[in-house]
């Protein structure tokens, strides 16, 4: 399935030595935690931080014509997407759905979120249908129960392992007819609990949303308590602290769903695995977002025994500290595969249902992989897992340093600093290791 080949298509291609990058990225980050402890004494990301967008900016973002117009255009191309799924051509290469789900939206969704700040709640189709039928069956936009706290991200956590099995592991995953069916079945479902526990189910049980929403924590376009539109050092995003329900796991999904993706890269695993093995893919899978899981939990806990607090609530308060690592994993792997594939949803829309049209001019055109060749490949993956957990380990140092005991926060941090080198070399092994 070409469809879903991220990237280039080998890791031999890449211009690095490998070694030299594995352990220059893990001493990398055990360094900036060391310059941390000596130039970093006292907290300095304000949650509440920030300098206010001038009034009339922040007027025309806020403003309801804005959301209704990206509502709709959002509306419009979601249901083209379907009807192209069903209607247009049969095979992937050709079909303009697979792509334009797997990669435009799965992957664009990414900077779109981490640059813009959480779009998929201000356009979400979903939300859009769910308040016409609230009108129109009089449930209203509360639904008929309140949504429990506990539930937390737990769903969208659910959601997102769903996703990831299905275009990592699933066969025929880049069939279009399936393609339409799935997101079809997906908005029914998020639709009708939405019409139980109300719209706010869209802001932790749908995935996509959830997804958007977490990504937009590191966004430098934020908003204070008092709703003011502001810019901020993006890190401010997700110093709050407070430990949500199932934000560990759904972070843990996203960390180790790529990690994963890395891994069948691998000349160990091609070797080892059969491919097409649906057990093997789905053990793989859930071993890596378990192993992520363990690590990060024994790692938080053993920081709690360090400095005598309670082992229940560290991983929970430091959960929002893992997202770093999620975007560089998701820059890491998915870089070229946005940028080379996803050109084709550009290309295949100038003719969608195959008929012979150039809506677009683009109609024949080929993928231009000169945009992202070998080095800037191997720049952008190196890179952006380093600089993920360096910002991480920075986020985790601060936020230690704003809610940890008074002289035990370095030991307090050591496990998670030393979990955060294992991760890195980790990353860049699997990365690297094709």
């Amino acid at each position: 399935m070409q469809v879903l080949a991220h990237g280039l298509g080998g890791r031999t291609d890449l211009p690095l030595d490998a070694v030299a990058a594995i352990v220059g990225g893990g001493t990398a980050v055990a360094a900036s935690f060391l310059a941390l402890t000596v130039a970093w004494k006292r907290p300095r990301l304000r949650p509440d931080g920030g300098r206010p967008l001038p009034a009339g900016l922040a007027r025309f973002l806020d403003s309801s014509a804005l959301t209704a117009a990206a509502r709709a255009l959002a509306l419009v191309a979601a249901v083209l997407v379907v009807v192209i799924a069903f209607f247009g051509p049969p095979g992937d290469k050709a079909n303009l759905a697979p792509w334009a789900l797997y990669v435009t939206f799965w992957v664009g969704l990414v900077p779109a979120s981490v640059l813009l700040g959480p779009v998929w709640r201000r356009v979400n189709p979903l939300r859009t249908v769910h308040a016409a039928l609230a009108r129109l069956t009089g449930t209203g936009a509360q639904g008929h129960r309140p949504l429990p706290d506990r539930l937390g991200y737990w769903p969208a956590a659910g959601w997102l392992t769903a996703f990831v099995w299905l275009e990592l592991v699933a066969p025929d995953r880049s069939d279009p007819r399936l393609v339409g069916v799935l997101i079809l079945a997906y908005g029914l479902v998020n639709v009708g609990m939405a019409l139980v526990y109300g719209r706010e189910w869209f802001t932790r049980g749908d995935g996509f949303e959830a997804y958007s929403s977490l990504l937009a924590r590191l966004c430098p376009l934020g908003r204070r308590d008092d709703g003011v539109l502001v810019l901020r050092t993006p890190l401010t995003g997700i110093m709050r602290g407070a430990a949500e329900p199932g934000l560990v796991a759904a972070a843990c999904v996203l960390i180790g769903s790529t990690g994963f993706d890395g891994i069948t890269r691998t000349t160990f695993w091609r070797d080892s695995v059969d491919p097409a093995s649906l057990l093997a893919g789905t053990l793989g899978l859930a071993g890596c977002i378990a192993a992520v899981a363990v690590l990060y939990v024994a790692a938080t806990r053993a920081s709690a025994a360090l400095t005598g607090e309670d082992p229940r609530q560290v991983p929970g308060r430091f959960a929002a500290t893992l997202l770093p690592i999620a975007l560089g994993y998701t820059l890491a792997h998915y870089f070229s595969f946005l940028v080379l594939e996803g050109q084709m949803t550009f290309i295949l829309a100038s003719d969608p249902f195959g008929t012979g049209l150039n809506l677009l001019g683009s109609t024949g055109n080929r993928v231009d992989h000169d945009l992202a060749g070998p080095t800037l490949t191997a720049q952008v993956q190196v890179n952006a897992i380093v600089l993920g957990h360096i910002a991480a380990t920075i986020a985790a140092h601060d936020l230690a340093l704003r809610t940890q005991p008074p002289g035990r926060t370095l030991r307090g941090q050591l496990p998670i600093a030393a979990v955060m080198v294992v991760l890195t070399c980790a990353g860049l092994f699997a990365l690297l290791s094709g």
